[in-house]
């Protein structure tokens, strides 16, 4: 379940850098940083829907 983990803050961590790409106007920091997003964002999400919430044992 590791692997959701490190999806999700993959995930946070490009919202972040979007965030600052655009207030610096940065496009191609933009532009990396929404591939980003919407790549992990997805992986993220299908892998949360398909092994569902990670608990701990």
């Amino acid at each position: 379940m590791g692997l959701i983990i490190i999806f999700a803050l993959v995930t946070l961590l490009s919202v972040v850098g979007l965030v600052r790409s655009l207030r610096e106007k940065n496009i191609l920091g933009i532009v990396f940083a929404a591939g980003t997003l919407v790549v992990f964002g997805w992986f993220t999400v299908m892998t949360l829907i398909h092994h569902g919430f990670p608990t701990a044992h």
